[in-house]
């Protein structure tokens, strides 16, 4: 399997930047409120990996804190904006870092959100370990995520497509059992739940349990 290196993706998303919200804001729009519905049933402090444009920070509840990471500066730019102008006074802070290498002390969050992020870094497990990390025994991860097609003509095109995609920034084929592999190895989390969703069930929305 191909992989993608940070400078690869910090260009992708620096080119994505000035029109993220209006190509992707609809089509990850139901995976992206279901993640902060699943975050706000335990609720408290949450860091969102990879809140980009901060396009999902006015949908939390402002009894939440909010802290977010993303890799690209001009992202967390246009989020900083958003912030400013839609007085979100739960955000506790905008930060840049690699989410595979996280500033934060252990145990530091209720949960952790990361929309659309698993498949568009270049240590996946490495960034999953560090999510562990950093919430609490008894919080959650919760994953949006684009699952690769485990055979059949969707993996066919996945597999064909990746070179292209990884130039954008994300790996399109990422199988489930890639995840199922680095919980039993991790040792510290159970799946909670699975859930498909829009567009065309190709994406789901998993959500771990540290124990």
């Amino acid at each position: 399997m191909g992989d993608i290196d940070r400078d690869s993706v910090t260009r992708a998303y620096a080119f994505w930047a000035p029109f993220y919200d209006a190509i992707f804001g609809p089509v990850f729009a139901r995976g992206r409120t279901a993640s902060i519905v699943a975050a706000e049933r335990i609720g408290g402090r949450i860091l969102e990996v990879g809140v980009g444009t901060g396009i999902s920070l006015p949908l939390y509840s402002r009894k939440n804190r909010i802290t977010g990471i993303d890799i690209s500066p001009e992202m967390l730019a246009k989020a900083q904006q958003r912030v400013v102008e839609q007085k979100l006074d739960n955000v506790d802070a905008l930060s840049v870092m690699d989410a595979a290498k996280l500033a934060i002390a252990d145990s530091a969050f209720d949960v952790v959100v990361a929309q659309y992020v698993i498949t568009a870094v270049p240590d996946p497990e490495g960034t999953l370990d560090e999510f562990v990390r950093v919430v609490r025994p008894g919080g959650e991860i919760i994953l949006v995520n684009h699952i690769g097609a485990e055979g059949g003509p969707r993996a066919l095109f996945e597999a064909a497509f990746a070179p292209i995609a990884r130039r954008l920034g994300w790996r399109p084929e990422f199988p489930f059992a890639r995840l199922t592999a680095w919980q039993a190895r991790n040792g510290q989390v159970r799946l909670v739940e699975r859930t498909p969703m829009p567009p065309l069930g190709h994406f789901s929305l998993i959500r771990y349990q540290r124990t």
